[in-house]
């Protein structure tokens, strides 16, 4: 059963927005058209033949998890100061999950398969607007 990992997505506002901030990043980047997202941390997974069977990364937005993107791969490497760094790439499509609210933390956490939201399609009671789901959490129903 393959491991997840789950991140904030710091400074995003929805998924449009978070859709928005990884291509403007991909754009600075000159990513090729078909080569996967990546994103960068500090440490990197010691897990990560867990996570590649299958895993995937669960973004939190505004303290819910919302979304997810399959994990690819990871990359370590140094920056320009020589410090170490691993990049984790991951597919493109970002695939929407049932809302479950998550407390902040920082970094990346691994999230255990049993403990994933489900994916949502089209349609699905659970597939709120953020700003409903905004309003169920204030009223704490979410």
């Amino acid at each position: 059963m393959p491991l997840h990992l789950m991140k904030l997505a710091v400074g995003v506002a929805d998924l449009d927005h978070l859709k928005v901030v990884q291509a403007a990043r991909r754009r600075e980047r000159k990513q090729p058209a078909r080569s996967p997202h990546w994103i960068f941390t500090r440490n990197c997974p010691k897990r990560t033949d867990e996570v590649l069977a299958g895993g995937s990364l669960y973004w939190v937005v505004k303290g819910v998890m919302r979304c997810r993107q399959e994990v690819v791969g990871f990359e370590v490497d140094n920056d320009a100061d020589g410090r170490r760094y691993c990049r984790v790439k991951l597919r493109r499509t970002i695939v929407r999950t049932a809302p479950k609210a998550m407390n902040a933390f920082q970094g990346w956490r691994y999230l255990a398969p049993e403990n994933a939201p489900p994916d949502l399609t089209a349609g699905d009671s659970l597939d709120l607007s953020d700003e409903m789901a905004a309003d169920l959490r204030r009223l704490g129903l979410l």
